[in-house]
């Protein structure tokens, strides 16, 4: 199908680019121009046209978890967040640490699925952290990063193996950084708000450790270092020192750690349980600075779907994690470029061209002639309310729930292929 989208305000970061104007969709493509009038016509006046939303940390679950999420409902929803392209942890069952299990997500995504998935493999095999796995067959067969997400790699040894070998595959090793011997029996940040609920604390130290570690890793292997869900102030400062001594490191966060303090686990409420924990006010006011002077380079979901039965527990024992897909780019316009912190142009970047160019996705990031097109229309006056019967990921497990957005995306188009919209 042919598509025009036109009297948009298109934004290119990649390409420096803000203009009124239009964009032109071909055989999936991005073209100059139509060889003939468009088949679809599609009036954006008041609208702003973007590369397709990448997220790169989020979990699909599938396979071996399918009561919490599939491949299925996860695109579904990351489609209806303005997300085109997704990365998805290997933590499933079995792990991502074997070419059928890459192979079956691929296929399964590009069966079924509403957007384009991006397997990241197993850094270690059966996520153990004793053994690396097989990187180079795993890479053959179409991961496009390594990681032991939610399972951080303990032995110093095996990371720098790790770094070692991903860098001959020219794959960014992807680090969950936590010191679990520091962590362990934690369920919120450690600090006022702990002691006054009588929960077991996570001191920041315990990323802190952890990314000081990878870092002076990355630094003696050359390898290639991202920085997961980025919470604490010093985390921040740890990767603008490496930047500074130009180390093949980047970073992201997650836009719960730019709006939210562990004041609102004083409800009480699991879906403020996540790993790692939310912090404090000065962790998200560096945080800001860190996005604002390009320290983090990326926005993520860290989509974490669970069961109503995971989370309608006793905190202690309520299960990690929430949903992030569709509220991400509304937090992102609402808590970063409302409030002057990022300009509209930036708060993109960490969402298309940025991941694209850290994770090495052809086509991908820009709007570039001869890209996929995989374009993602925002309305800065979309004015919705986040209710849980308005949630199309199979698990419902957000803090966000019943909180007013303004500005989200009205339509998702994948390949050409329009597979979100708002009616």
């Amino acid at each position: 199908m042919s598509i025009e989208i036109r009297n948009a305000r298109i934004i290119d970061p990649k390409q420096n680019q803000d203009f009124v104007g239009s964009v032109f969709i071909e055989n999936g493509l991005i073209v100059s121009k139509l060889s003939k009038t468009a088949e679809k016509i599609i009036d954006a006046k008041n609208k702003i046209v973007v590369p397709g939303l990448i997220d790169v940390h989020c979990h699909l679950r599938e396979p071996g978890f399918e009561g919490k999420e599939t491949i299925i409902t996860g695109t579904k929803s990351a489609a209806k967040g303005g997300i085109t392209s997704v990365l998805c942890m290997p933590n499933t069952n079995p792990p991502i640490d074997n070419t059928p299990t890459v192979e079956f997500i691929l296929f399964k995504s590009q069966k079924d699925g509403l957007v384009n998935v991006f397997p990241i493999g197993c850094a270690t095999k059966s996520l153990q952290g004793k053994e690396l796995s097989e990187i180079g067959v795993l890479k053959k067969a179409g991961i496009v990063a390594i990681s032991d997400d939610g399972f951080p790699i303990a032995s110093s040894q095996i990371m720098r193996r790790a770094l070692e070998y991903a860098k001959m595959f020219k794959l960014p090793v992807i680090s969950h950084a936590q010191d679990q011997d520091l962590s362990k029996n934690g369920v919120m940040n450690e600090g006022k708000n702990s002691l006054i609920l009588g929960l077991r604390g996570i001191p920041r130290q315990s990323e802190e450790i952890m990314v000081s570690r990878d870092i002076m890793l990355a630094e003696l292997t050359g390898g290639y270092l991202h920085i997961a869900h980025v919470s604490t102030a010093g985390s921040v400062d740890l990767v603008r020192q490496a930047k500074r001594k130009k180390l093949n490191v980047t970073a992201e966060t997650c836009p719960h750690y730019f709006s939210l303090t562990d004041d609102i686990v004083k409800a009480w409420d699991a879906n403020t349980k996540m790993n790692p924990p939310l912090r404090e006010q000065k962790d998200i006011d560096a945080i800001k600075a860190g996005l604002a002077d390009g320290t983090i380079d990326c926005i993520a979901t860290d989509h974490a779907p669970h069961t109503f039965d995971d989370k309608n527990k006793i905190f202690d024992n309520a299960a990690f994690g929430i949903i992030g897909f569709e509220t991400m780019l509304s937090l992102v316009l609402n808590e970063l470029v409302d409030k002057n912190i990022l300009s509209l142009q930036d708060a993109i970047s960490k969402m298309t061209s940025n991941p694209a160019k850290i994770f090495n996705l052809s086509k991908k990031g820009s709007l570039d002639e001869g890209n996929t097109a995989d374009i993602t229309i925002i309305d800065p006056q979309y004015s919705y309310k986040f209710t849980k019967d308005s949630i199309v990921s199979k698990s419902k497990n957000s803090p966000f729930i019943d909180q007013k957005f303004k500005g989200g995306a009205v339509m998702t188009i994948v390949g050409g292929k329009i597979v979100w919209s708002v009616k």
